[in-house]
């Protein structure tokens, strides 16, 4: 009999176990959350409970993504009003019909509708896209999550403006890290059809443009063309105008936030490092964020922290700051005394400055303003520019330090008591016992600041060993550091035109890709901006810079290891197993996109100059990451300068490289387009194969594209018997066929080549290249020219059909070849 109980008992335990199963994506009558209890969305994307941010002893109701290894919030119900226990706490359907959220049975939040529906007969219901939707027994919506987003935009949310009531829908940032109340920063849509980034709700300090309905995009944000990952969609009407997206792979996660930083910014997730990789932001600098710093904090895109507090004053709240939220600004050490003596208030100057907006502006001659300001208590700041006194009487906001050379930069004098200015000295009765305990104080200060940099710097050191600091920006090695790292540089990985490449292994034992730069003779100065540049330039198809190393002539880069090393290992190494066409494919729409995102989505265009299979490289997954961008010159959009020392490699050089024009982005075009014909060969483009004469392959596959001729011709013969995709072979060649155009303007932009390897953009059959049809006229005579772009044997008298050069810029011999 007792076993038939425990039996019947185990019975009971199964089938609520398989009923709490089933509910576990809904909250109804049945079912509600508390403490540690969670909904996840019937496909595992998403998780909802509560859950407490940072150090944090609130807790809140939130949404995140079930199977990412970082725990990343993109909804929460009670923003600013949080709950001290969550096993006291209850998200429940309420008797009025409405989800709500309560502590020790006290409303804290609630959907707020006027709904008739009985609670029996309502559910909600976290579903597959993170959107969270109240709805009766008949399916009817009552109210969804996704008209009510907080800082994060998902796929499927529509940003929105009513033109009926004329209120716009905003994504609104964080306070801080810790605190998910509503900050200060929002995006919202306005009347003119723009999206526009707002400070405190009121002044705009970026936006879109106005949407481009011919280029379906917004005016200010070109990138958008480059939309192999998002498909963007604006819509407007009679009674709203509404922007929203998709993506078109459904396996990538990402996301758009508003920031606690002001910007808006674009994360994908990358599975291979298990973390966020910023894809987008705008503002691009953080100092274009209005009032970022506070009120008299000083915003200097150079520095970290972004903000700083001028000598005088301090941040009002430390807590607030290391938290990454400047908001409160800085606070006079010493109260400002009103009075007519020149001896109690003084003037700091800050040099180089962008005035901050909120000005009173005189008409006052320059002699006159320090006066002026010195007489007027409500004065706390003033500069001079031209016959005008600008002076500031209430908070000072949007201070932002510039370059030395900045055009821009003013001198703003600070009003500060005299006892803090950098030059102020104690005076009156008592003044030597004052210095006595001045100069003992200095010298704990001085012993406890010793103390403190050796502990600084051997932290920073231990960050370097691990190519990483805490914000995120590059690690600065010593070279003895990476010595030990590469055990004196022995096991080397490959070399370039810039320098040879070794592995390396951090204390932290993670692996990396040391390159030792060679020919390199910039200044230190401007060495370690052009790789602060580098940097700050990240994007799933490029290979990430870690850090570097400056010690004169020792220049050096350190990079995160490609497991899988470099495309040409794969395609022209017999021992290497033989890629697949999905994979071949992939590694040329991949490169593509990082070449697609350097030229048109970094500040200036960089142009890479040196494509070849050597510097693609592939990661643990056979991803395509390009290597060795931003070396070459680093180009403005306008492309008025000529790069006069030839760069790049033999055989993927573009024409214009000989004929002494400007070089443009679309010189990588051709070097991509000479590129993916050996991705589709597998061979080099001028290789002798076994039991064959030596074949120049683009006039072979120029023939066949041109010709209609059997595309499968053209494919590596070790795919025989593979499925191929004949469609996505053709698109390949014809899209190679037009990136070794002779012409400039007749060759596609990556950004376009990206869209035709999506399928996105149809593409015609492109004409025969004029130079590779020089090359059949003359039985496929090729001259590789390999002197100097400086030679004057380079000229466009000369048979252009294909240049070479080492991959310096150093003289070489000629070298004749037949193909």
């Amino acid at each position: 009999m007792v076993s038939f109980f425990s039996t019947l008992s185990f019975f009971f335990v199964f089938l609520l176990c398989i009923h709490v199963s089933a509910a576990a994506d809904t909250i109804s009558a049945n079912f509600t959350l508390s403490g540690d209890q969670t909904l996840v969305s019937s496909n595992g994307t998403f998780k909802m409970g509560f859950f407490k941010p940072g150090n944090s002893t609130n807790f809140y109701i939130g949404m995140w993504y079930q199977q990412l290894s970082i725990q990343t919030i993109v909804w929460v119900a009670n923003r600013d009003k949080p709950v001290s226990d969550k096993n006291t706490s209850l998200l429940t359907i309420s008797d009025d019909g409405n989800l709500v959220l309560l502590d020790n049975n006290n409303l804290v939040w609630s959907t707020g509708l006027n709904s008739s529906s009985s609670s029996s007969a309502l559910e909600a219901v976290l579903q597959d896209d993170g959107n969270l939707v109240l709805r009766d027994d008949s399916g009817s919506l009552l109210w969804q999550s996704f008209d009510h987003p907080g800082d994060t935009w998902l796929p499927g949310v529509k940003i929105r403006y009513d033109k009926r009531t004329k209120k716009s829908q905003r994504l609104t940032s964080w306070k801080n890290t810790e605190d998910p109340s509503p900050g200060l920063f929002s995006l919202e849509l306005d009347v003119s059809t723009a999206y526009k980034i707002l400070w405190n709700g009121s002044t705009q300090y970026w936006s879109s443009g106005p949407w481009n309905p011919q280029s379906k995009i917004f005016d200010s944000v070109p990138e958008m063309r480059l939309n192999y990952i998002y498909n963007f969609s604006f819509v407007t009407s009679d009674t709203e105008s509404y922007f929203t997206y998709s993506l078109y792979n459904h396996a990538n996660v990402s996301r758009f936030a508003m920031d606690v930083s002001g910007q808006i910014k674009q994360f994908t997730w990358l599975n291979n490092n298990n973390q966020w990789n910023l894809f987008w932001s705008q503002p691009r600098q953080q100092c274009q964020v209005y009032a970022y710093c506070g009120s008299f904090g000083i915003c200097n895109d150079k520095s970290q922290p972004f903000c700083q507090c001028p000598h005088g004053f301090s941040p009002v709240s430390r807590k607030d700051w290391d938290l990454k939220d400047y908001s409160a600004g800085c606070v006079r050490n010493t109260e400002l005394r009103c009075s007519s003596r020149g001896e109690i208030n003084e003037f700091l100057p800050l040099t180089n400055v962008k005035l901050p907006d909120n000005n009173n502006s005189e008409e006052l001659v320059s002699t006159r303003c320090r006066s002026a300001c010195l007489g007027d208590c409500s004065c706390m700041a003033y500069a001079q520019s031209s016959n005008r006194c600008l002076m500031w009487s209430k908070d000072v906001l949007n201070l932002q330090q510039l370059e030395e050379d900045n055009s821009e930069g003013s001198t703003f004098y600070l009003r500060l008591s005299a006892s803090d200015m950098p030059s102020g000295s104690p005076s009156g009765k008592g003044n030597k016992v004052m210095i006595i305990g001045a100069v003992l104080g200095s010298l704990g200060v001085i012993a406890l600041v010793t103390l403190a940099v050796v502990l600084i710097l051997r932290n920073l050191r231990m960050k370097r060993m691990r190519g990483e600091k805490s914000d995120g920006t590059l690690a600065a090695f010593s070279y003895r550091e990476l010595q030990n790292a590469t055990k004196n540089f022995s096991e080397k990985l490959g070399g370039g035109g810039f320098g040879s490449v070794f592995k390396g292994v951090l204390q932290d034992s993670s692996v990396v890709a040391v390159k030792r730069l060679e020919g390199i003779s910039q200044g230190e100065k401007q060495f370690r901006t052009e790789v602060v540049t580098i940097g700050t330039i990240q994007h799933v198809n490029l290979v990430r810079l870690r850090g570097f190393c400056s010690e004169g002539n020792k220049k050096v880069l350190v990079y995160d290891y490609m497991a899988n090393g470099s495309l040409d290992s794969h395609l022209f190494i017999s021992q290497k197993a033989v890629l697949g066409w999905k994979q071949r494919y992939q590694i040329a729409l991949g490169t593509a996109r990082g070449l697609a995102y350097l030229h048109d989505e970094c500040r200036d265009c960089i142009i890479h100059c040196d494509i070849k299979p050597e510097n693609i490289l592939l990661d643990s997954q056979f991803g395509a990451k390009v290597a060795d961008f931003g070396l070459a010159k680093l180009v403005g959009r306008d492309f008025s300068r000529v790069l006069t020392t030839m760069r790049g490699t033999r055989g993927y050089l573009a024409p214009e490289w000989i004929s002494g024009v400007a070089i443009t982005a679309k010189a990588d075009v051709y070097s991509y387009g000479m590129m993916l014909f050996e991705i589709v060969s597998g061979r080099r483009n001028t290789e002798q194969a076994e039991n064959e004469k030596v074949r120049f392959f683009p006039s072979v596959a120029a023939t066949v594209v041109t010709k209609d001729e059997d595309i499968r011709s053209l494919l590596d013969p070790r795919l025989e018997g593979e499925s191929v995709d004949i469609e996505e072979l053709t698109r390949a060649c014809k899209v190679a066929c037009w990136c070794i155009q002779d012409e400039e303007s007749h060759r596609p932009a990556m950004s376009q080549v990206v869209q035709i390897l999506e399928g996105v953009l149809e593409v015609n059959t492109p004409p025969f290249p004029r130079s590779i049809q020089a090359l059949v006229e003359n039985d496929g005579s090729v001259v590789f020219f390999t002197e100097s772009s400086s030679s004057s044997s380079h000229n466009s008298s000369q048979k252009q059909s294909h240049s070479s050069s080492s991959s310096s810029s150093k003289k070489t011999t000629n070298n004749n070849s037949s193909a």
